[in-house]
């Protein structure tokens, strides 16, 4: 449980902040003031500080300058009214996570706690490589021992105490994530911020000013200078995650960010140096995109000047028993409860599944196996449940539920190694089942005029429907 420390001398906001956070599963505890709110970190070692800019005694700016001296990879918000918002925006500059505004939006709030508390985690939660698997730890790590993730490890080791600019590319679930922190943590800049920027996840309309920031009056509602990611994490490095998807308008800015170091916020006139380091990662086919006019080459050549290739999970298949145990090691841990183990049977069936979501896919898998397990070692029932379980709501959804069945059917094909030589013959007949169904539904059962709206032939479709052993109605009209 994540743990936030509120500091700020109203009581009555400091117990309404206490009762929201609870009620989002986080441990608060709470100071009144700079000095009491610096012991409290001592004590309870938060994940998140919330403080205030006005405070008795050590002022806001003041406690935030200390915290940033000792504790630079703790998260600190800052709350201010509109007429401090100066001290703020140098709070900022400073390395403060970000800035909120009293009277705060509740939901905004809570979505600037969810990053700040994701960077924290980036930030101070070591990644282990070629660890092997271990029951007294819940550590994120790396595992692999082939020699493609060895291939990996060297060039984790050869880049991370450069300057170099880093693109990690691989398939959706193969840790490319994982695989930037490894970088930024043995990295020179180990000490400094770590900020991640997921450019999918933001709309291509704020994404400018998430990156870059904004001058006061730049756009319709900029009501004052708001500091961009880019530049809180001067001296630091910067993870532009998915950045194949970056809007085209935006990339040239970038470009100019690794040549010369240097942004502009929007709206503003200012050069600002950005001694950033990036680090940027992609699933997407970069080389398509830029054929199609979708990348800009020369960003393309300026991100590569490192690639590290993450390999598929089909790829090190060899991988897989150490990845399974290193992912029971670790569930049990978070969960309280004792390794289960897992039977040669199940180990089997892992190594012949091809795991199209690659190392998460697995993850997953194993951790919903061990929810559901009663403390008997994974059997191949508890692994193919896990994999082919339905998606929830799954039954309210009439064509969700259809694509269901067929993506179970598939899974199960998978994992029991049965006869893939008629499964295109039955997804047609699936389907083609569905759409005979709806027809005579159409025609309240009236076969000729299903038929003829399928162009099909009466008898044709007589014979679907015994095929398909489908039901009529018993109010449905025969001809």
């Amino acid at each position: 449980m994540n743990t936030v420390l509120i500091i700020d001398d109203d009581d009555q906001l400091r117990k309404s902040f206490q009762k929201l956070l609870n009620g989002e599963g986080y441990h608060v505890e709470t100071a009144a003031s700079g000095e009491a709110g610096l012991d409290m970190i001592q004590k309870h070692s938060p994940d998140l500080v919330i403080l205030d800019v006005r405070l008795p005694g050590m002022s806001g700016l003041e406690t935030f300058q200390i915290i940033h001296e000792t504790e630079f990879k703790l998260p600190v918000i800052i709350m201010t009214a509109y007429g401090t918002t100066e001290t703020a925006i140098e709070a900022t500059k400073r390395g403060a996570f970000d800035y909120i505004l009293k009277p705060f939006d509740i939901p905004k709030m809570l979505n600037v706690i969810e990053q700040a508390l994701e960077v924290s985690r980036f930030m101070r939660s070591p990644v282990d490589m070629d660890a092997a698997p271990d029951s007294t730890t819940s550590r994120e790590a790396i595992i692999g021992r082939s020699a493609l993730m060895q291939e990996v490890y060297k060039a984790i080791g050869r880049v991370a105490s450069t300057d170099a600019t880093v693109l990690i590319r691989g398939e959706s679930g193969t840790g490319k994530e994982l695989a930037a922190r490894a970088v930024y943590q043995h990295s020179l800049r180990a000490d400094k911020p770590f900020l991640v920027i997921n450019c999918v996840a933001i709309p291509d309309s704020l994404l400018e000013s998430e990156l870059f920031g904004y001058e006061k009056g730049a756009f319709t509602g900029a009501a004052h200078r708001r500091i961009g990611k880019i530049e809180q994490a001067h001296g630091g490095t910067i993870f532009l995650d998915e950045i194949g998807d970056m809007p085209f308008s935006l990339q040239s800015k970038m470009l100019r960010l690794i040549q010369e170091k240097s942004i502009e916020r929007l709206g503003g006139r200012e050069t600002i140096s950005a001694d950033v380091r990036i680090i940027a990662a992609t699933n997407r086919d970069l080389e398509t995109a830029i054929t199609e006019g979708l990348f800009r080459e020369d960003l393309y050549y300026r991100l590569k000047v490192v690639t590290i290739w993450l390999p598929p999970l089909y790829e090190r298949m060899g991988d897989v028993p150490l990845l399974t145990e290193y992912f029971l090691a670790r569930y049990a841990l978070e969960g309280g409860t004792d390794n289960p183990g897992i039977t040669e049977e199940t180990k089997k069936l892992l190594a012949g599944y091809s795991w199209p979501g690659n190392v998460r896919e697995l993850s997953n898998v194993i951790q919903k196996a061990l929810i559901f397990n009663r403390g008997a070692p994974l059997s191949p029932d508890d692994i193919t449940q896990a994999i082919i379980e339905k998606k929830p709501g799954s039954g309210t959804d009439e064509n969700e539920n259809n694509s269901n069945k067929v993506l179970q059917e598939l899974a199960r094909r998978e994992l029991t190694g049965s006869s893939r030589k008629n499964m295109f013959e039955w997804c047609i007949d699936h389907f083609a089942s569905i759409v005979i169904r709806e027809a005579l539904n159409l025609t309240d059962g009236n076969r000729s005029r299903a038929a003829k709206l399928l162009g099909l032939s009466r008898p044709t479709l007589h014979s679907k429907i015994e095929k398909y052993r489908i039901k009529l109605k018993t109010s449905a009209k025969k001809d």
